[in-house]
């Protein structure tokens, strides 16, 4: 039986805004516990400078349990900041918080945009003394197309198509640290495209344009789009790791059909893997991207869910 975490609000039907900041280091005076963040510089592929924000509590001690967070934006737009709201409130909840950029369409294709999501747990797990970061408990988050990623580096986190992005060191430098594993902890997964064939052929048929283009510029083809199911992954037995996974699924979403999501659960559950399930009958696609009472419950579960990930 697939665990759901049922959770009646109300939400704000928004685009999502991804508007960059302009300041390279500061104090977010919007956050309520103003958690501090800087860019820098994690990975270096193909002479892409890839940034990461990270989002540091203001009462900071010790090593702190990290957040990766991936955004959303169809494998092709969108930046690091896209997640500022969650990003910056589980930052005020304790943890470390690194919003990464990753390569995107159409200058690149997949599997480069996992690939760096698994490059980023090595740079993390490399340089955790620097950062203040617990390289023992470390964790994905991920929306959308981002939730996506951050599954297929979960379920592949040392696969040979993951490996090969140069990650900083110490020294300033570029290197290849393919020996580090890049294994997490746990995955969260909000309104994710589990499967992009399901949903490509899903916008398809709803004459979603955008949604059609961006995922075909990402994926040479179908069969990429097939071998890139999470779904897929899990029901052959490829999946390297089965982490826990907490899903997000808004009742209203119009992007990412339900009967996708229950593929998800039930494949990770028939693998014997931990499932938790958040499901908000009134909000649409990417509401946790703006404060509302379904947010403030959406960051409780997430908190809630970590918790428990990291006591075990």
């Amino acid at each position: 039986m697939i665990l759901r975490h049922l959770v009646s609000a109300f939400a704000l039907g928004l685009a999502i805004s991804a508007a960059p900041l302009t300041a390279h280091a500061q104090t977010d005076a919007v956050a309520t516990e103003s958690a501090s963040w800087e860019d820098v510089t994690y990975a270096h592929p193909e002479g892409l400078e890839l940034l990461a924000r990270i989002y540091r509590p203001q009462s900071a001690e010790g090593r702190l349990p990290v957040v990766i967070s991936v955004h959303g934006g169809a494998w092709g737009a969108y930046d690091r900041t896209s997640g500022r709201v969650y990003d910056r409130a589980l930052a005020d909840a304790g943890y470390l918080v690194v919003a990464i950029d990753f390569r995107q369409s159409p200058d690149y294709q997949h599997p480069a945009g996992s690939a760096d999501v698994t490059a980023a747990v090595r740079w993390v797990r490399l340089n955790a003394e620097a950062l203040g970061a617990d390289a023992d408990e470390i964790g994905l988050i991920g929306s959308s197309s981002g939730g996506h990623l951050a599954l297929l580096a979960a379920v592949r986190p040392n696969n040979e198509a993951h490996l090969g992005t140069p990650i900083a060191g110490a020294d300033d430098g570029f290197a290849l640290h393919d020996e580090i594993d890049a294994s997490v902890d746990y995955v969260i997964a909000m309104w994710p495209v589990s499967s992009p064939i399901t949903r490509y052929r899903y916008a398809q048929r709803a004459g979603i344009d955008q949604l059609v283009t961006l995922t075909e510029r990402y994926f040479a083809d179908e069969d990429a789009m097939w071998d890139a199911s999470i779904p897929r992954i899990v029901q052959a037995g490829e999946a390297e790791d089965l982490p826990p996974i907490l899903v997000i699924q808004p009742g209203m979403d119009s992007n990412i059909p339900q009967d996708m999501t229950f593929d998800l659960l039930q494949a990770w559950q028939a693998r014997s893997g931990k499932v938790d399930y958040a499901f908000y009958p009134g909000a649409p696609h990417a509401f946790g991207h703006y404060p509302s009472e379904n947010t403030e419950d959406m960051l409780a579960a997430i908190t809630s869910f970590i918790d428990r990930q990291l006591a075990d």
